[in-house]
This record gives structure tokens, sequence and C-alpha cells, in this order.
């Protein structure tokens, strides 16, 4: 009963993290600790690193392909490729092609680079500092007339020499090349506002746009998105569009997934507006027809402005007369 059980497994650590790891034969992707436990990188940095190195030569990893493959929002993503992009991961370059326009190439190294190479390697060792070269003895008595000639040592001075270049120009000229693919968006152009306000007609968009969610349910707007986009479904409505046109319009055909509403029902909005109707023609007045009197020597009916004799009694007073 004393003897020691030599082949017992090990106790497993108390707290922590416990790994079971399974070696892998297919489908599978090599990432450096260097990425993974980088102390400077955000977490969503990371993962969008490992996803990109497991990615095929080709694919297309623009930012609206990743907003639609992740739940993270557009702006997350960008600032995520800008910061692998600041500690090397990542580089991109906008390049214009025969036919004129302009495509983005995108490289992802699996190890850090700067401007002097990958991280991996070590950096070279600064040159060493060569002592200023003394001038001669002679130099300063009357002898050594040519002092000129000693003058031009601030062309050979070591001082450039220790500076180290690459120390200079790695970190200070990335960062505005980064930054340029940040302001590429386009501003979006505002919302239609209607032309003479309306009470009634500003209180029928409010409810419009609130009852979206009882035709389709992933339309549930907040009430700051209700008091944003009611004016401009008052100013569909200002243009004699039906309110029923309008919920149509707003629903059909909506995209999967549906992860920004509001910004969906703005942009249709404003894409969408209709024209206003044209002003239509005024009528011509038609001419109405002189009234009907009684004519004062046959007591017939005839037209006239006044009362008096018919054609035929005028013609037979003209005649007696």
């Amino acid at each position: 009963m004393d003897t020691p059980q030599i082949s017992a497994p090990t106790r497993a650590p108390s707290s922590g993290v416990v790994h079971i790891n399974t070696r892998h034969t297919n489908r599978f992707t090599v990432v450096g600790n260097h990425l993974t436990q980088h102390s400077e990188l955000s977490l969503t940095a990371i993962g969008l690193a490992a996803h990109i190195q497991s990615l095929p030569d080709g694919v297309r990893i623009g930012i609206r392909f990743l907003a639609d493959r992740f739940p993270e929002s557009e702006a997350r993503i960008a600032a995520a490729l800008r910061e692998l992009e600041a500690h090397g991961y990542l580089k991109r370059t906008r390049e214009r092609l025969p036919s004129g326009r302009v495509v983005t190439r995108t490289v992802c190294y699996n190890q850090p680079i700067t401007d002097a190479g990958p991280a991996a390697v070590p950096e070279p060792r600064p040159r060493p500092v060569r002592p200023t070269p003394e001038p001669p003895a002679p130099a300063p008595a009357p002898e050594t007339v040519p002092a000129p000639e000693t003058v031009p040592a601030p062309e050979t001075v070591p001082a450039p020499e220790t500076v180290p270049a690459p120390e200079t120009a790695a970190a200070p000229p990335p960062q505005p090349d980064m930054e340029k693919p940040s302001p590429t968006p386009v501003p979006r152009p505002p919302l239609p506002q209607p032309q003479v306000p309306d009470l009634d007609r500003h209180r029928a968009a409010t409810d419009l746009l609130a009852g979206l969610r009882r035709h389709e349910t992933r339309l549930l707007l907040t009430e700051d998105d209700v008091r944003r986009l009611a004016p401009a479904v008052a100013a569909w409505l200002e243009r004699d569009a039906h309110p029923d046109a309008v919920r149509r319009t707003l629903v059909a055909d909506l995209p999967e997934p549906l992860t920004h509403p509001a910004g969906l029902l703005a942009h249709r909005l404003t894409a969408l507006l209709p024209p206003p109707l044209p002003t239509a023609p005024a009528r011509e007045a038609v001419p109405r027809p002189e009234p009907l009197q009684n004519c004062d020597g046959c007591d017939r009916a005839f037209r006239a402005p006044e009362p008096g004799h018919c054609r035929e009694c005028r013609s037979d007073l003209m005649e007696a007369a």
C-alpha cells in the first residue's frame, strides 16, 4: 500500500486555464504568440489579424466585406486595421489600374515589419561613434595657414551617422500613410425636409415610423431615430405620397442581416424621395349661355341678355316701321 504510484497523472492546476491540445492535420493556421499575446493591440485587432492570416490569397478583405462577415461595426473594423498597420502586420497601398480605376492592395505579414525589415530580425547595432578627429598639434600655430581646408570637417562629421536613420523613419512616416484610408467615406446627403411645417403631417409621419415594427419586427426604432426621421417622412407626405405607399417602400426587400435599421430607412427616405406632383393645368372658363327670356310680342322663349322681343318679332317691327 505504501508503494508510490509512479504512473499517476499530474494534478491539474487549482486555478487558471487548462489546455487540452489536439494535433491538427488539416485546415489550420500557424499564428505567432507575438500577435496573440501582443500587449498594445486590441482584442478586435488580434482576432482580425488571425482571421486575415487564415484566408487564402485573393480574398477581398475590405471594411464592408468584414462588416458583413462579423458583428463589429465598420468603424471598429477600420480602427483595428489601422492598429495592424501601425504595428507592421498589415500594409495597404492604393494603385491606379490601366483602366483608370483606383484599387487598394493589401499585404498581410505573419511577422510584423517596419521600414527596416521584419521585426523578428534583430535590429542592426548602431554604428560606433567615431572619435572626432582632433586638429593636429601644429593647427593652432600660424604655420598651418590652410585652416579653411580643415573647415570642411562638417562634411565628414559623423553626427548624422550617430542618429540611426531607421529609428527616425520607422515610426512617424507610416502614421500619415496609415490614416489615408480613414477619410475616404463620402459624407451622406442630408435628410429631406418639408417645405412648409405642418403639425398634423408631422404627427402622421411619427405614427408611421413608430408603427413599422407591426409590419416588420426588425424595424424597431428608438425615440431618437423616430424624431430624426419624422421630418423626412413628412417631406414625402407633403409631396402627396400616400402613407401606405411610403410604408411599402420602407419595408420592402430588407437586407439580411439587418444591423442598422435606422440607417437603412434614412438612406431610402433620401435616395427614393419622389418628385413633387406637377401642377394641374387651369381649366378654361366655359362661356355660360345667355338666360331664357319670354318675347313681349309672341310670348315665345328665346335667349337674350335682357327681356324684349325675339328675332322674328323684331324683324316684323322693322318691316312695319
